[in-house]
Order: structure tokens, then sequence, then C-alpha cells
């Protein structure tokens, strides 16, 4: 099973709270997670694009880097390590994602992939007169096929005359092609997001589910091998988890509610909001999960708390359901956490036994 690492590209990484690390977004507090991360052996890192927070009193995520400049340099600083940039598909033009790719893939040495998105938070894009209205909600992943086949086109073939409802390429070039086979990465848990994964991605991503319930999101793994039947493609399911880790089960319980004692109501009520926003995607949608009162505090992805053994079981239980392909981890706080990881918790795993045996050759 890979592992990957969802790097903290915004203020307070995943936890929007007031008793949880506070912390600004820094190139250097990038690099020294992704260099630990390829360390210890890990698969990948990630990057989202966020281009307007919750606030709050945390203000939450009103501080982000930019994705693609940011894995561009963590591309320089590395040497094994994969390193996925997201598109924010609303406001970057595909030939011009494709060229930026195809640089990166250079710098990297073919280490380089794309995650693409929609975008579900009106105000991100409203704010520089480039939201296309509230009808692009149900016609987005439309949008987004229309995209990644532009996408395709350049980076296996160099040209692109597409031409299709919302883009229009003429002999449209790109050189030189990426010299890896670039891989592409879809987030979406609608019907229409799994459709499309199915179609064009070659990995999706899913939330975990809960707190210590590690295969709780078998039903999204269940439904993408569905859409892939009637494809006949090869998609894996990577899925989104919080580790909070300790010596004991005890210690790391105790940081949990800790963190969940300081939730940013202000910045929650206003993430509930916008995630309301979109009446046309249905509620298998992540944004229907991150915005469920449960554990909001860390957008409800899967949060498995404890000591390093039993983090441990849980991982491997999660690599024993039929098609996950890895997992992509979050910390609250993300130096520590990764090291923690690498040292404590990865050793102890049955699906990461390779991994420790080349380590220690």
């Amino acid at each position: 099973m890979e592992i990957g690492v969802f790097i903290p590209i915004g203020n307070n990484g995943w936890l929007i709270s007031e008793t949880s690390p506070q912390y600004m977004p820094t190139f250097e507090l990038n690099k020294q997670v992704a260099l630990t991360a390829e360390k210890y052996g890990l698969d990948f890192v990630l990057s989202m694009i966020k281009l307007r927070g919750f606030g709050g009193k945390t203000e939450f995520w009103d501080h982000n880097l930019e994705s693609f400049t940011l894995m561009a340099g963590l591309a320089a600083a590395t040497t094994k390590i994969k390193l996925y940039a997201t598109a924010a598909s609303l406001v970057m033009p595909p030939a011009i994602v494709a060229r930026m790719a195809s640089t990166i893939d250079s710098i990297s040495g073919g280490r380089f992939g794309v995650n693409l998105i929609t975008g579900w938070q009106k105000p991100e894009y409203e704010q520089m007169g480039m939201w296309p209205g509230d009808e692009f909600f149900g016609t987005r992943y439309q949008y987004l096929s229309e995209y990644a086949t532009i996408l395709r086109e350049l980076w296996e073939t160099g040209q692109s005359d597409f031409k299709g409802e919302h883009f229009t390429m003429n002999d449209c070039r790109l050189s030189p092609q990426p010299q890896a086979d670039m891989k592409l990465i879809c987030a979406g848990s609608s019907n229409a997001g799994m459709a499309f994964s199915a179609e064009y991605a070659d990995y999706n991503f899913c939330f975990g589910m809960g707190v210590n319930t590690p295969t709780a999101f078998q039903g999204n793994t269940e439904r993408l091998l569905e859409a892939t039947a009637k494809t006949g493609r090869d998609v894996t399911s990577v899925v989104l988890f919080m580790v909070i880790a300790a010596e004991t089960d005890e210690e790391a319980m105790a940081k949990w509610d800790l963190y969940k004692s300081g939730a940013d109501q202000e910045a929650l009520e206003w993430m509930g909001m916008q995630g309301a926003a979109d009446k046309s995607s249905g509620d298998d949608t992540n944004v229907r999960h991150m915005t469920n009162p449960v554990s909001a505090v860390n957008f409800n992805m899967g949060t498995l708390v404890g000591s390093y053994a039993n983090v441990a079981k849980m991982l491997d239980e999660v690599a024993e359901v039929e098609g996950v392909g890895g997992v992509m981890l979050t910390f609250d706080e993300f130096i520590e956490g990764t090291e923690t990881f690498g040292a404590k918790i990865q050793p102890l795993m049955t699906s990461r036994k390779n991994i420790q045996l080349e380590e220690t050759a």
C-alpha cells in the first residue's frame, strides 16, 4: 500500500481549532515535511489549492501558498518521492496546466502528477469575477472531462484540436512533452465524480470516515470498482486519514479531545454555509462529509487516534480493503507527525514490510 502526505499548504493544516498547533504555511515547512517523508521511503506528497479561507478566530486557510509553484520548488529539493500539485481548473486553462506540469516533470525527473478539482467554494472564484454561475455545480464534471481530455492529448501527442462545449483548441501545441506517464488524480465521490475518475483518472481520493473506524469508507471503494468495471480502466482508491498518535492510546485521545474542545465555530459555520450552496451534486460528495457536524473540527476526515501500534494496525486494515491502492495522511503537527510516522508507525505495518526491509538492507 502506498503512503502519501497531504502537505500543509494552508495555515494550521487540517484542524479548525483554537487549541491545535497554530502555524503559517512556508516553503521551508513544506520542504522539511517532504524531505522527511522521502527519508522514510513514503511514496508521494500532494498539495491542495485554496484561494480563500474560512476566517474565524483562527483565520483558517486565509493564508495559503500556491500549489504548482510550491511543488516546483519541492521537485528541485527532493530526489525520489512523487509530487502532485492541484489545478484549480476554473482559473487555470488546461494548455497552461499541461505546460506547467511538463516543466515540473523536467525539474523532478518524471516524478510529477496533477490533481484536478472543479471548485466547490463559490467565494474563491467570485472574488476575482471568475465564478461561472451556480449552474456550474451541476455541470462541473462535464467541464472537467473536456479539461482532462485536452491534458491527455497534449501530454501524449504534443497537440490538441479538441472542440467542446467549454474549450476550443486550435492546433494547440506542447513541447517538450513529459518524460514520464503523467498521472491524474480526482477526489470526486458523487456519482458524477466517480464516473469521471473511472474514465479519466489514475487515482481517486476518498475520505476516510469516523474516528478509529478504518474501513468505514469501503462503500466508496465499492462504488469506484463498479464504475471502473464499466470503463475497463484500473483506477485505485487513495483514502484520506488524519493520524493523531502518541506512546499510548490515552495520550493520543487526550490530544484529540483537546483539539475538539477548541473548535473554531465561526470558521466551521462559514464552511457549512459554502458547502450548502451546492444544490446539484447530491448527498454523497466530499463537501457533504466535510460539513457534517460529527467531527467537523478536521473536516470529518477519517481520524486514527491511538498508540503507534494501534495506528499501524488500523492502517493495515485499510490496506486489506479491495480497491485501495494507498492512503494520504495528515497530522496534527506535520514535522513531528511525519517523523513519528516514519520512525515509529511504519515499521509496525505489515502492509509496509517491504519498505522496512529496503530501508534496513
